[in-house]
């Protein structure tokens, strides 16, 4: 489907929204019914902050194709038809907890948060059934979530293309995303027979 970014986006928003809710020294924060008035957005961090929004900035920076599965032959859909392979992906998103600077919870807050965040992932780095959202509801498509080392290079590029100041975040890799192909399966020939082929191992006793 092509929806399968804003899908993954929206499975990883309300996953880590529901996990901060039901923290005992976090629920307080996040959860509405408590008074709580931050939230998991995708908005970039600077977003967040022009609008003076709090909480998790979960951010799609980076689409990267997954090279080991590029070459994965056509699916068989029927006897007869074959779907052209999906474009396999992998999803960076820089995940970066929000505070209104001098306010009350203070800094020491935003490390709760992203510890609570990398303790999740490192408990459940699988996504799946009912842990799924948007577009992915009632599929079988499963997601893993990976923490990933950034160097100081790569993280003061992410900065800079932000154009502001560095916050605490870390980065996290999601695969396998497919895109599928919006071609028509094409019509082949139906498989008759099938004929496994095989081979008889001889032993060459020891003289």
């Amino acid at each position: 489907m092509h929806t399968a970014l804003r899908a993954t986006s929206e499975t990883l928003r309300l996953f880590l929204q529901a996990q901060l809710e039901a923290a005992p020294d976090l629920k307080t924060l996040f959860d509405a019914s408590l008074g709580g008035t931050m939230a998991v957005s995708l908005a970039t961090p600077e977003e967040m902050a022009d609008a003076t929004l709090t909480g998790l900035s979960v951010w799609l920076y980076r689409v990267v194709r997954d090279e080991d599965r590029l070459n994965d032959p056509p699916r068989r859909v029927s006897r007869d038809q074959l779907r052209p392979p999906p474009l396999p992906l992998r999803l960076h998103y820089l995940i970066t907890p929000i505070n209104t600077p001098g306010s009350s919870p203070g800094a020491g807050t935003e490390q709760v948060i992203l510890g609570k965040v990398l303790q999740v992932f490192h408990d459940q780095p699988r996504l799946a059934g009912s842990d799924l959202s948007d577009d992915f509801v009632g599929t079988e498509v499963e997601l893993r979530v990976r923490l990933e080392t950034m160097s100081l290079e790569e993280i003061t590029r992410v900065w800079d293309a932000l154009e502001g100041s560095y916050q605490l975040s870390v980065s996290y890799e999601v695969t396998i995303v497919d895109i599928d192909s919006a071609l028509q399966p094409e019509r082949v020939a139906p498989v008759v027979t099938a004929t496994p082929e095989y081979m008889v191992r001889a032993e060459v006793p020891t003289p």
